[in-house]
């Protein structure tokens, strides 16, 4: 079972109390389940409905930890438009502009 930092951002840090944890799982899903009890159900919920990332890369709840890895958890995020346009929109060709891959 590996042990891994935590870092907790907006109402997952709120529900838990704290912006960084720790947590041990063999797996992504494992940490998550693992915070979910020890902090509830509406963690839990928030935490199921936003992504994960380990060391920066996203990742998947069967993602395997090998320990002394950085998880953290994204709540998801909602609205925010520039001119009309919505966000994802604005953020996607922003990412895209001047590059070969497609986007």
């Amino acid at each position: 079972m590996a042990t891994v930092s935590v870092r907790l951002f907006a109402a997952l840090r709120e529900l838990a109390g704290d912006s960084r944890v720790q947590a041990e799982g063999r797996t992504v899903g494992e940490v998550v389940a693992s915070l979910s009890e020890r902090y509830g159900e509406r963690f839990a919920s928030v935490a199921r409905a936003g992504s994960v990332v380990v060391d920066g890369e996203r990742a998947s709840e069967a993602r395997p930890l090998a320990g002394g890895e950085e998880v953290a958890l994204l709540p998801p995020v909602s609205g925010g438009s520039l001119s009309g346009t919505p966000l994802s929109t604005v953020i996607l060709t922003s990412a895209c502009a001047g590059s070969t891959a497609s986007c």
